[in-house]
């Protein structure tokens, strides 16, 4: 371990980088804690305390949500632009064929992806402030109803979340590792401390929260373990390129299949549905129909996080959305006909349709296997607190979610992986 680090540090070009990356992390942080001026930080607190969806989002932006910061939203409109424009990737022929011409493709819809995260946050920011606002006792923003107040303090989110996209390509580009990656990382990471001081402290005042503190420290390693290994996780299609007059001899290569094609985005998908009737119900409170506050209630306690309809669901929905993902944005048809024109076959299979639809039956199966390992990350911190509760034992939050595994364990592999290639693009320049 020590000798590795020696060669990270002995590499300049990668120091340099990793120095960066640390100083805008630090700058990004630093910035997540400037509040708007103004903002009654105690009731804007209190709801966060209050309502544990709240609270998850909280966690997701570092605690800027939570200090009323001007990133507010964090990376969240760039993120939903982002996979739109994926999605419109395969419906629109203009963006399929840009997404075809390699690196000027990409910059190209980056840029289209920038364009779109502005007023995707400038609305997203006037709906989270409304939200807020009629989930507090007391006015977050004094007349918050007037445009001269909240206009400008719908601008200074949406700057901020401008300013954090550009944080993070800062990072892509001058650092190391995915920046925008890296800026969640961050965030997620950050909201650590604070859970394992305040378990600590439950302990220290009654004993018996100390055993489901470390059951959960335990599952949480566990589960980043289990994480890790299905992450690498692919299924390897043997490929066979025909000779030439050049090598006479067949060249054998693979067609490796991740077990998780999908990554993050059938759980931001699934939480965005699943959260809605909860999001509803709050809002539906405080209405002045005795019926529709029934019904708000009937919403909140069905669909409240932890219960039985919320778990079922939220696992369906995962799985469901893996297959819709993978469905739009990996094509047999396509991989199929650009190994045909290299050559390639796959053995004991014809080249052309009956390829595409053997790569097809096998990314189904990646996608039910996949699908499931993420719905059970997701959900498995939901069942360990409700086993926790059934047995008496206090409620201890887990110090990740299931989404946060993912995360973390993504982006560290991404990051392990970026430094082992500098290391060794730095052993091979010491010969030149």
């Amino acid at each position: 371990m020590w000798n590795y680090l020696t060669q990270i540090w002995n590499s300049r070009d990668l120091r340099n980088k990793i120095l960066i990356t640390i100083l805008i992390l630090a700058l990004y942080r630093l910035i997540s804690q400037v509040s708007i001026p103004g903002a009654n930080l105690e009731a804007i607190r209190a709801i966060f305390t209050k309502s544990q969806i709240f609270g998850a989002f909280s966690m997701l932006t570092g605690g800027s949500a939570d200090n009323f910061s001007i990133v507010l939203m964090g990376l969240s409109p760039y993120i939903n632009a982002s996979i739109i424009i994926q999605l419109l990737t395969v419906v629109i022929p203009k963006l399929e064929s840009l997404s075809k011409e390699g690196e000027q493709g990409y910059k190209k819809i980056n840029q289209y992806t920038r364009w779109l995260t502005f007023p995707l946050a400038f609305l997203q920011s006037y709906g989270m402030i409304a939200l807020l606002n009629s989930q507090s006792q007391t006015p977050i923003v004094e007349n918050l109803n007037q445009a001269s107040v909240v206009l400008p303090i719908m601008l200074t989110i949406t700057a901020g979340t401008i300013l954090c996209v550009w944080l993070g390509e800062l990072i892509s580009e001058y650092g190391i590792g995915n920046g925008i990656s890296m800026l969640i990382f961050i965030n997620i990471i950050t909201g650590m401390p604070p859970i394992i001081a305040q378990s600590l402290f439950q302990a220290q005042q009654n004993a018996d929260k100390l055993v489901p503190f470390v059951i959960t420290l335990l599952m949480t390693i566990l589960m980043t373990v289990f994480v890790i290994i299905v992450t690498d996780a692919t299924r390897r299609i043997p490929i066979t390129y025909a000779g030439n007059h050049m090598h006479a001899r067949a060249e054998q290569s693979v067609l490796p299949i991740r077990v998780n094609q999908a990554g993050m985005i059938p759980i931001i998908f699934a939480v965005s549905l699943v959260s809605l009737p909860s999001l509803l119900a709050q809002m539906m409170q405080s209405a002045t129909s005795a019926w529709m506050r029934d019904f708000a209630q009937f919403l909140g306690k069905f669909f409240s996080i932890q219960s039985w309809p919320y778990v079922i669901l939220y696992f369906g929905l995962v799985i469901a959305f893996t297959y819709f993902y993978v469905g739009i944005t990996f094509k047999p048809d396509q991989v199929a006909e650009n190994i045909q024109k290299r050559g390639g076959y796959v053995p004991g299979i014809r080249p052309g349709k009956q390829t595409a639809e053997y790569i097809g039956k096998i990314s189904n199966y990646m996608n039910l296997y996949g699908g499931a390992f993420i719905a059970i990350v997701a959900v498995l911190p939901m069942l360990i607190q409700k086993i926790f509760k059934g047995m008496e034992m206090g409620a201890i939050p887990m110090l990740l979610s299931g989404a946060g595994i993912i995360i973390v364990a993504g982006v560290v592999l991404e990051l392990v992986r970026q430094i082992n290639t500098q290391l060794v693009m730095h052993d091979y320049k010491k010969f030149y």
